[in-house]
Formats: structure tokens, sequence, C-alpha cells
């Protein structure tokens, strides 16, 4: 489990395919801030851009670690196949303070940015979701976008799908990689966990009497 909290902004410096063909995955180096990998141990969970991945290979001292990832993670996911920035946030420990609110790491969908411009001293996002994912996006409501836990400031339902406005401050665009979105940029987007659940209770057979 994760928060939404980056904890730190990477780098994936290497991408190499695991074989031949498009049904193979990449293994992707990934460079770490200074210190990041100090507390970090092979087979650790890490989310990169909000898909969880599992730490592979381990060199602290140059700052780096690896990760594979499937073909299938590779076509549900954006950003993970080129080299460029990334959010990074390691795995919810049991005794931490939850930040933002709870992120499993899974992608629901991809987006893509609208609108993202500054307004006074802070910036507005605007997101374009998939319409089966506008259902789970509220005012006021969190959503995940590429691992940053956000509030959702307005929602525009459309035949095009479901457009959410967030608004973001200046220390959220400097220590995220969400500063270097652009329209058009698409996005991994995780819907609220907790309103899974609700979908679930709402849409699930009464119980036999």
């Amino acid at each position: 489990m994760f928060t939404g909290i980056i904890t730190g902004q990477g780098r994936i410096a290497e991408v190499a395919p695991l074989g031949a063909t498009e049904a193979h995955g990449k293994r992707l180096v990934i460079q770490a801030p200074k210190g990041y990998l100090d507390d970090v141990g092979l087979g650790d969970s890490i989310a990169l851009n909000g898909a969880c991945m599992t730490v592979t290979t381990l060199e602290p001292q140059a700052l780096q670690f690896t990760v594979d990832i499937s073909a299938e993670s590779l076509l549900k996911t954006t950003g993970l196949d080129t080299p460029g920035p990334i959010n990074l946030e390691k795995a919810l420990r049991a005794h931490d303070r939850l930040g933002g609110h709870l992120v499993s790491g899974h992608v629901d969908g991809l987006g893509q940015v609208t609108h993202f411009a500054q307004v006074g001293e802070s910036w507005e996002l605007r997101v374009l979701a998939p319409r089966d994912l506008g259902k789970y996006l509220a005012y006021k409501g969190s959503i995940t976008i590429n691992g940053v836990s956000l509030t959702v400031n307005r929602i525009t339902d459309s035949e095009a799908g479901c457009e959410a406005s967030i608004n973001l401050i200046p220390h959220t665009v400097e220590n995220t990689a969400l500063g270097s979105l652009k329209t058009g940029s698409r996005v991994n987007l995780e819907i609220d966990l907790i309103a899974r659940y609700v979908e679930r209770m709402l849409a699930a057979p009464a119980a036999a009497q």
C-alpha cells in the first residue's frame, strides 16, 4: 500500500527489453536521489508514477535500482517505457502517517492532460479520464495521478469522458514530476479505494432471504 505522497523524484535512466517480441516486458534502470535507497532492500515495493513495482537489483552507491515490468503492465500504464523523470514512493509502513489517501499502486486507467497552466501562485491541471472511471470521481474526492494523491476541485462529464480539474500548489509542482506535464500528456490514474467498495456494495445483489 501507498499514500500518494511522493518521497522522491527519480529518473528512468535505461530501458532494456527482456525478450525479442512485444510479449516480453522490459527492465528499467532507475536513478534515485541521494540517500533514497539507504533503507531499501531487494524485493521491496516502490511505486513508479503510481504503479507498484518490485526492486530486482540494487546499487545504493550508484544511486540506482532496477525493476522488471511485464508487457501487460506496460500496456496498462504510461511513462514507464522511455527514459525520463518519474515519481517515486516507497511502500507504506504500519507506523507511517497517512498523509494522502490509501493507494494500492494498481493503475485503473490512462488519462490525458487537457489543460495545464499557472493561475496565481498555483497551477490548474485538468485531466480527461475514461468514461468508465467517471463514476468514481467526485467533487473534493481523491484521485491519484502519476502516483500523486490529489483532490478533485471540479468534474465535467461529456461523451469523451470525465474531466477532473485539480489545483496544484507550487510545492507539488516543484517536488514531483507533475511539473513536466503538458497538454496532451498521458497519465496513470488510480481511483479512490473506498469508491470501489461503495460501488460493489451498491451493485451487489441482495442476500437471499
